[in-house]
């Protein structure tokens, strides 16, 4: 029997919530002064303490004519290691994340800015596109370690002109590796936590080699955890390596690269009616019975990546520079699920097979099988620029090429007596075929898709203190693939081009003062998904189209930035207007969940976001970030022939209010840091009939800088408490739907309902971490 579980967030958990947050930073305030007392009494001391002295690392300067927010690596240092970029920028302004487990190793997340979700969002990772090429979404848990991570900064508008992303209305996520150090040397963390987690991470540092110029590092990390809900564990092995060269005035080269082994559990997205009834208990089963589809083994989905980046800058002269950035990626991996053939009533496509059909482990003329949903990707491109200072002006041109196929294969792969899949990486080798030795296959497609672009920009210091950036960028997406499956569809094309112009201003009143303003523009393509027919016994049940619209967004920022000794803050005023605004969501395909979107017409939202940085004493950083939106449908949406009245209502998973509240401390010695989130109400459907309630998470961390203890070398012990309270909650829209309720379109048609699914709020865990380095 699942167990059932209620909860209901209140304003007094709010209060109770805000005072455990408000009180940890004054005990570190109190602390910071005693340590600065300490130090004047105590004098000298013969011990030499290597840490991090520096607390901040929430709020780094920033100069550009827009919104940017970045973490640091002071900062990243005190979290639990196992946490990815996603949860790492849980505090800035505008970011609402979802998380399917703590230690972010599931792919089970979410990511939205400004209410725009994460295929909404473009990612680099050294100036590397990391997006899915065919979907757009990005999978944090594949990203660099957090050791090597030197700052993840969020621009939560307009992207860089030069940035190699498309589908990136919502923002931009960067993140930035920590250069090989230039004394040979390395460092080894180990930690151990709840559920069973035990994570090892260890990098060697080449220092300088010779006279080269060269240097590098590479590391290797292993982690482990059980599901903290539900049977299953899930594994990630991970190698991060970067080599750079430097040489001349300000010449350097490097390339970084991410390779990534993980085999994670999928954990099952409960409607409203299935949280009610069941609460955290919702899950797969844990052990096998004869016929189940719901054993967890068969929603163990594993995958395999490699990130490679070459970014380089040339000085060509005093104002000529040069900059590229070539990339590769490949990816294999299969996100399976549990289903059930029959031997009779077959199709492929449209065509009907020979009945009946053989199929492994058959009884009565039923087979219990995994469905394998395989995806192998190849993209490779390069970004390219060149910048010339011409008196005032500073001037950049540069193109973009990018290249990707996605092969994409629903099969069918057999399981043993006791439940386990015979091959959980879905292979075609393994895979259950046709009397005639083709593949049984759900989808089978493979799509190339090739974008090119241009851009050019004119920076014009107008007067002291002010510049102005005007620029145009544009960019061609073509997609070009091939429907292997017997039926009227075979080759699918669509091209798409679109005009991006752009200006900023950007105004610095005094040393501490800046003021900006910004205008920029930005479009996506539908998803692959949407170019190719789907068939179910034969018939068409989705029908594939190249003639679906591009969104189209342009969005305006006004802003002002203090930089101060002890204070700063910034403040930002947003405004959004969408054409064909396309929202994610998740349908199911044969058993498969499969990534896709709803065009739900044009789109208006406006809003402020606000962080403020205080530092009232040499150790101790406070933070606070906040977010007002109000993001608005401008039309009815189309339902078949009809239309449901859903003009005037908010857009999905766009809470009007969420705030953090975060807090560092490090004198030396005694280190620890603070993270309260809250995110408001959150609709699921477009007609705004069903929603899930605000809630609020807050992690804490705790350590000391052992280093002088043994010896002058970095060692630090910490321990990380993360979702400490353990609210009962749903985090965030794992799909939409238009309507949760039946209603009545605007025709007389009476429009059925269905429900949305949610992600589950992860659990409550402590994880202890000792990194030592040499």
């Amino acid at each position: 029997m699942a167990a059932r579980f209620k909860h209901s967030f209140k304003h007094g958990g709010l209060a109770y919530f805000g005072g455990i947050a408000a009180a940890v930073p004054a005990l570190l305030f109190a602390q910071g002064a005693w340590a600065e007392e300490a130090d004047e009494s105590a004098g000298s001391t013969s011990i030499q303490v290597i840490g991090h002295p520096d607390p901040e690392g929430l709020l780094p300067d920033q100069t550009a004519p827009k919104a940017v927010s970045a973490i640091s690596a002071d900062f990243i240092t005190k979290q639990a290691p196992t946490l990815n970029a996603f949860q790492l920028v849980n505090l800035l302004p505008g970011a609402t994340v979802a998380s399917s487990d703590p230690y972010g190793l599931s792919t089970s997340s979410s990511l939205t800015l400004r209410g725009l979700g994460q295929d909404a969002i473009g990612v680099l990772m050294e100036g590397a596109p990391q997006n899915d090429i065919g979907y757009f979404y990005a999978y944090p848990s594949q990203f660099a370690d957090a050791e090597n991570v030197r700052q993840v900064a969020l621009t939560q508008g307009g992207v860089d002109i030069d940035s190699p992303v498309v589908a990136a209305a919502g923002g931009l996520l960067s993140l930035s590796l920590d250069d090989p150090k230039k004394e040979r040397g390395g460092l080894v963390t180990l930690s151990v936590g709840s559920y069973d987690e035990r994570r090892v991470f260890a990098r060697f540092d080449t220092g300088l080699l010779g006279s080269s110029g060269l240097r590098a590092f590479v590391s290797y990390s292993n982690n482990r955890a059980d599901n903290w809900r539900g049977a299953g564990y899930d594994i990630r092995q991970h190698v991060d390596a970067k080599l750079l060269a430097e040489w001349g005035d300000g010449n350097r080269a490097s390339l970084a690269l991410s390779y990534n082994n993980a085999t994670t559990s999928a954990y099952p997205s409960p409607t409203l009616a299935d949280w009610k009834a069941y609460g955290r208990g919702y899950n797969y089963d844990r052990t096998y019975t004869e016929g189940s589809t719901s054993y967890w083994r068969l929603y163990r989905g594993p995958f395999r990546n490699l990130y490679a980046s070459a970014p380089v800058h040339l000085k060509l002269g005093e104002r000529l520079a040069f900059d590229s950035t070539a990339y590769l990626q490949f990816g294999y991996g299969n996100a399976p699920y549990g289903t059930q053939l029959s031997t009779t009533g077959n199709y492929l496509g449209t065509e009907e097979l020979t009945q009946p059909i053989s199929l492994p482990g058959a009884v009565d003329g039923v087979a219990t099988v995994l469905g394998n949903w395989t995806g192998k990707q190849m993209r490779a491109g390069d970004v390219a620029k060149l910048t010339l200072q011409a008196g005032a002006h500073k001037l950049t041109a540069g193109l973009w090429f990018d290249y990707g196929t996605d092969r994409v294969l629903q099969t069918y792969g057999t399981i043993g007596a006791d439940g386990r899949p015979d091959d959980p990486w879905g292979h075609q080798s393994t895979a259950i075929r046709t009397a005639d030795g083709r593949l049984l296959a759900y989808e089978n497609q493979r799509t190339v898709t090739v974008t090119k672009g241009f851009f050019v920009a004119d920076s014009v210091a107008l007067a002291p203190g002010l510049d102005l950036d005007i620029g145009f960028k544009g960019v061609h997406v073509l997609r070009d693939g091939e429907n292997y499956l017997p039926g009227p569809q075979g080759k699918v094309r669509r091209g798409a081009f679109a005009a991006l112009p752009r200006a900023a201003v950007h105004y610095q009143l005094d040393d501490r003062q800046q003021l900006f303003a910004n205008v920029s523009t930005n479009f996506r393509t539908p998803n692959e998904f949407a170019l190719y027919n789907s068939y179910n016994a034969g018939e068409v049940v989705s029908q594939g189209t190249s003639a679906l619209k591009n969104e189209y967004s342009v969005s305006e920022e006004l802003g002002y930035r203090y930089i101060g000794p002890s204070l700063s803050f910034s403040l930002t005023a947003f405004h959004y207007h969408f054409r064909n605004r396309q929202v994610a969501t998740v349908v199911n395909s044969g058993g498969a969940e499969v990534n896709s979107t709803i065009n739900s017409g044009s789109q208006t939202s406006y809003g402020l976001d606000g962080e403020i940085d205080y530092r009232p004493a040499r150790c101790v950083s406070v933070y606070l970030s906040g977010e007002y939106l109000h993001a608005r449908i401008d039309d009815d949406l189309p339902v078949g022939d009809d239309y449901l009245p859903t003009k005037g209502k908010r857009a999905v998973s766009s809470p009007r209010f969420q705030f953090a509240l975060g807090s560092t401390y490090d004198d030396g010695r005694l280190f620890g840091s603070t993270a309260l989130k809250y995110v408001g109400r959150q609709y699921a459907t477009f007609m705004n009939d069903e929603s899930i309630k605000g809630y609020a998470t807050l992690d804490l961390s705790i350590g000391v800088h052992l280093a002088g203890l043994i010896d002058a070398q970095r060692m630090d012990l910490r321990l990380n408490a993360i979702n400490v309270t353990n609210p009962r909650v749903l985090s965030g829209v794992y799909s939409v739907s238009t309507n949760a309720q039946d209603t009545v379109g605007r025709n007389g048609t009476l429009i059925a309902g269905s429900a949305p699914a949610y992600y589950v709020g992860s659990g409550r865990a402590f994880v202890a971490t000792l990194a030592r380095a040499f």
